[in-house]
Parts: C-alpha cells; structure tokens; sequence
C-alpha cells in the first residue's frame, strides 16, 4: 500500500504536529521509502536467530551478561579538567547555545 499525502497528514494530525502542504509533499516520498525499508526487514528470515533482551530475562529478571552495579572510583576533578580542551576555574567551559 503506497503512502500518499493523506497518510502524512493522517500521522501529522496524530501526532499534534502542523506541517505545511510543502512539507507534506517531501515527506511523502521520505516516508514511503521507510516503509518500504522496514518492509524489507521484516522480509527476513530471523527464525535461527536467539532473540535478544537487552542483558534481561524473559521474565524481566537480569541475566549474567550484565555486570553488577557497584561504585567505583572516579576520575577526579583535576584529572578531568586537565582533558579538557578549555578548562575554565574548576568548570568545563561549553559553548553558549542560545
């Protein structure tokens, strides 16, 4: 089933997002080909593949693959400062964003 405006305007609508006809007719063809990648995906035969739960059990319990969450020692301020590239009374300095 191909995806036309209607269906970008559809999700737009669900997603409380305004978007413009422009933007619907270039999202059009972006999406469509998503769809069809994912389509690909599930084309695939995974059925000797072990499925994969991310260091958990089925049952929600952790697994030995995960290491136990103990504190370690840092790094330290100093050593941490004198790594970065413009180190500034104790802090790191950043770039201003807004």
């Amino acid at each position: 089933m191909p995806i036309t405006e209607s269906d970008i305007e559809k999700i737009a609508q669900l997603a409380h997002l305004e978007i413009t006809p422009e933007e619907r007719r270039a999202f059009t063809p972006q999406i469509a080909e998503i769809v069809a990648y994912v389509e690909q995906l599930n084309a695939l035969d995974t059925s000797a593949i072990e499925p994969s739960t991310g260091g958990l059990t089925l049952e929600g319990e952790q697994t030995d693959s995960s290491r136990d969450d103990a504190a370690q020692p840092s790094l330290g301020q100093k050593l941490a400062l004198d790594q970065a590239p413009d180190p500034a009374s104790g802090h790191f300095r950043v770039p201003k964003i807004l």
